[in-house]
Order: structure tokens, then sequence, then C-alpha cells
């Protein structure tokens, strides 16, 4: 064992490099584990805030797309977003869910 601690008597030999090289490699694998078995089946916490906008045909992508284009005026836009709020629920003032 001594042989291995010491380089021709001084000091810690050119095998301590690999040190840096190991861990990295063991952080690089429980990365690789937590992404393939933690998240599975779930969304990714850096992905949960594009899920909040309405897609699709729902109404208040539809308003949002018709304020957005100048269909409608800012006015318009907001008496109707309280209707659909009346209706579907809390919506925020962004024209998401809050």
């Amino acid at each position: 064992m001594q042989t291995l601690a010491n380089w021709n008597g001084g000091g810690p030999g050119p095998w301590i490099l690999f040190f840096p090289l190991i861990w990295a490699a063991v952080v690089v694998g429980v990365v690789t584990v937590l992404r393939r078995t933690a998240w599975r089946g779930r969304v990714a916490p850096w992905r949960a805030m594009n899920d909040m906008r309405p897609t699709g045909d729902s109404p208040l992508a539809v308003l949002g797309r018709r304020f957005a284009s100048g269909e409608i005026d800012e006015d318009e836009y907001w008496r109707r977003l309280s209707v659909l709020d009346e209706q579907f629920g809390r919506v925020g003032k962004g024209g998401g869910p809050a």
C-alpha cells in the first residue's frame, strides 16, 4: 500500500489524477439513473411551466389567438376573458390557469 501512496518517496503519484475522473463518472451515472427512473411517466420539472398555456381549440387559446392577430381589441379581450372566467373557472391575468 505504501508503494501506491508515495511516488518515489515524494507524495502522491500520478494515479491521483484519476480521482476527478472517477467522481465525474459517478455523477454522470447517478444523473443518468435518475433521469431514466425517477421522472418516468411524469413531467420533468423544467417542462411543467410550458404545460400551463392553453393549447389547441380551447376557448382561452382561441381568444388569445384572436387578440394576438388583432381581430379584437384589449377591452373586448378582457370582457370576453371575464365571461370565460365565470364559465370555466379561475383564469389568471395572462390568460392561463392561475
